[in-house]
């Protein structure tokens, strides 16, 4: 008898255990059935042209995308998207203008090229030539402050300087509407106590190929490219044939190397 009862026990115990692990499976089958229609929904939303495409953690800024090179990884086709921190920054400028002449042919070249670059104007040349500085406000340039009549400050002139800077600012404005807040002080000198006073902010360059005392365009190329680095700032003055024929050449092969140019403020704020 005890053998019968110890066989009933045995019985009843593994049909338990049937029972239980019935049970398990069952739990496990609903589980794999949630979780595959959970990533199915958002497999379906992330096809959705309508929703964001960073929703589920896409980027929504450009990457490096890495690949085989071969173009056989899904969508990779091989080539590597450029981020927008890799973006290489300089700035080319221009003083002593607008030239009747050589401005006009410079803003062709430029707007021919999709460039942007920054004029620092005398307030001389700009109401001699209104239409010019209008031109290049028009056109995506910056307009800087030359002082009135390209004068260089010293230790005795300093309240001549200061009026030429607003004089020059109240012709810009009447020319486009806008105030100037940059100022290139003729031969880099400079008080900067004028920048409260003014409310004014000085912009300087290091690279200067001197233009102004050369006329030979491959001269100044090769000043320029020797020197040239990220956020450099390129000092030219749009008054000479020369000028205009090697901004052109430093353009043209500074892009095919990677170099986005830009005008001075995101040199200095970016």
């Amino acid at each position: 008898m005890r053998h019968v009862s110890g066989m009933r026990y045995l019985i009843r115990k593994y049909s338990l255990m049937k029972y239980a692990i019935l049970i398990l499976c069952i739990i496990d089958m609903v589980l794999l059935g949630a979780v595959f229609r959970v990533g199915q929904s958002r497999a379906d939303q992330s096809n959705d042209p309508a929703l964001p495409e960073h929703r589920y953690g896409a980027p929504s800024v450009p990457v490096m995308v890495l690949g085989t090179g071969d173009g056989q990884d899904g969508n990779s086709t091989g080539k590597e998207e450029k981020n927008v921190q890799d973006v290489v920054k300089i700035a080319i400028t221009f003083d002593d203008g607008p030239h009747p002449v050589y401005t006009e042919k410079l803003l062709d070249g430029l707007k021919k090229r999709g460039v942007h670059a920054t004029f620092f104007v005398t307030g001389k040349s700009a109401e001699a030539y209104p239409e010019l500085v209008k031109r290049e406000q028009e056109e995506g340039h910056v307009i800087g402050n030359h002082t009135y009549s390209h004068l260089q400050l010293t230790k005795g002139n300093r309240r001549q300087f200061k009026e030429e800077l607003q004089k020059t600012n109240q012709i810009i404005k009447g020319i486009t509407g806008c105030d100037t807040s940059f100022v290139r002080p003729p031969y880099g000198a400079w008080d900067k106590s004028l920048e409260t006073e003014l409310n004014m902010i000085p912009v300087l360059w290091n690279v200067d190929p001197l233009d102004w005392c050369s006329d030979d365009a491959d001269c100044i190329t090769r000043n320029i490219i020797a020197k040239v680095k990220e956020n450099s700032i390129i000092l030219m003055h749009d008054q000479y044939p020369s000028t205009l024929e090697a901004a052109f050449r430093v353009i043209d092969e500074l892009q095919k190397k990677g170099y986005t140019f830009v005008t001075v403020e995101e040199i200095l704020f970016d």
